[in-house]
């Protein structure tokens, strides 16, 4: 089994940045790639980005490109989410999520990944 942790949401400005964190336990870390995640309120639960297990490799949705990094630290077990530029429309709550599909194309599927965290929430005001 493993277990996810997200922390760092918050409440910002419009235009404000956040970093999100995820601590990951239970399992090799380096097994699994690691996906961001948000769900708005009355909305679908929809991809923000992922990170390859190794961190060499990345894809983001277009509605966060060239405004978030997703990253990781295999030694910390730990994935990040360095939020910029934020907008209202940014806020939802943040999941992070653990596929074992190493082998696929990156995925944007809810469906694709194994585990979940029970996230954290981030307002983002005008």
């Amino acid at each position: 089994q493993v277990q996810l942790v997200e922390s760092g949401g918050g409440l910002v400005q419009a235009g404000g940045s956040l970093r999100l964190s995820c601590a990951v336990s239970g399992r090799t870390f380096s097994n699994y790639r690691m996906g961001w995640f948000r769900q708005a309120p009355g909305k679908e639960r929809e991809f923000v980005a992922v990170v390859s297990a190794s961190g060499s490799s990345t894809y983001y949705a277009n509605s966060v490109k060239g405004r978030f990094t997703i990253s990781r630290d295999n030694a910390l077990n730990t994935v990040y989410l360095q939020m910029s530029v934020l907008k209202p429309e940014d806020t939802a709550v943040y999941y992070c999520a653990a596929s074992s599909r190493l082998a696929d194309a990156f995925s944007i599927d809810v469906r694709r990944y194994d585990y979940w965290g029970q996230g954290t929430q981030v307002t983002v005001s005008s």
